[in-house]
């Protein structure tokens, strides 16, 4: 052969193909990404068998912020109406309203006293719908029960009064008692009062 070059010897040289280094680079980022989406995924089939995670609430995690209700309080004792005496005082310019009145709380089984027009200290000076009025000891006993037939009229104690009968004084925004099935509830609700719902401070 002519040339400058000779070969030689009877071995050849071997005839390399270039290395294709951006091919191997490629493979090897993309065994790293399958080798992680499988471990990821391994740990979302744990958590999921688990219960692991802080995403779903657990059961017990539900109950603690679950509605609770306290305890009811124990059951009022309050005199029945039949136990209670009541004095029916007319405060107002309008005849004939304590004998009405009277008439009203007997049919509900109050004992009624003195029927009469009130005295000067309240005579026409009530302007509510009237004022109920007792002994000290009747302020959670017979007072209670005796303004469940008046909504919103006041209650007073004095404590110098003798005996156990009860004055209602009628203002001059009295209409009529509360009716009846009104007064029934109020009672219910003294003697027997529901639980208040509550719920966890950490909820």
């Amino acid at each position: 052969m002519g040339g400058q070059y000779r070969i030689t010897g009877d071995k050849y040289p071997r005839m390399r193909r270039p290395r294709r280094h951006g091919r191997l680079v490629v493979l090897a980022v993309a065994s790293v990404a399958v080798l992680g989406g499988a471990g990821w995924g391994t740990l979302q089939l744990i958590d999921v068998f688990t219960g692991g995670g802080d995403s779903a609430p657990t059961g017990k995690a539900k109950a603690a912020c679950a509605v609770r209700a306290t305890p009811a309080a124990a059951p009022r004792a309050l005199p029945e109406p039949g136990t209670i005496t009541v004095n029916v005082l007319n405060a107002t310019t309008r005849s004939g309203l304590a004998q009405k009145t009277a008439d009203e709380l007997e049919k509900r089984g109050f004992k009624i006293g003195e029927v009469a027009n009130a005295p000067e200290e309240y005579d026409k000076k009530v302007e509510g719908t009237g004022v109920l009025l007792g002994p000290a000891s009747a302020l959670d006993t017979s007072l209670p029960v005796l303004g469940a037939q008046l909504a919103g009229a006041e209650q007073r104690t004095d404590a110098a009064r003798e005996g156990n009968a009860i004055d209602l004084v009628i203002g001059d925004d009295f209409r009529s008692l509360t009716r009846k099935a009104d007064a029934d509830r109020a009672l219910a609700a003294l003697t027997e009062p529901e639980p208040a719902p509550t719920t966890k401070k950490n909820c």
